[in-house]
């Protein structure tokens, strides 16, 4: 009975007195999470920040014509204004010094 109890003394003796215990490991592990967060923090914000203060439609809906006879009805120089957008854009060359379209410049 006395050797057991020796060798529970002996094995008590030869741990180590910081077991259990936080090393510097931990710290530094602990100050990257918190770095972490912070930085996730920061652009949680800048990413609110740019969101638009309401998502309601407000002002943004289209106009909607009172009678059946607007949705005909043409508003004054509307057919061109249709004609120029259906058009493709024209690509014109460099301009000479006397204004005229053209190649190089004389």
């Amino acid at each position: 009975m006395n050797e057991a109890l020796f060798a529970v003394l002996a094995a008590d003796e030869q741990l180590p007195e910081d077991i259990g215990k936080s090393g510097p490991l931990g710290l530094l592990l602990i100050g990257l999470l918190l770095i972490a967060v912070i930085i996730l923090v920061r652009s949680m914000t800048r990413h609110l920040k740019k969101l638009p203060r309401s998502f309601e439609p407000g002002d943004d809906l289209p106009e909607v014509p009172d009678s059946p006879a607007e949705l005909i009805d043409t508003e004054p120089g509307g057919e061109v204004l249709e004609a120029l957008r259906r058009r493709p854009l024209a690509i014109e060359p460099p301009r000479r010094d006397d204004g005229r379209p053209g190649g190089t410049p004389a």
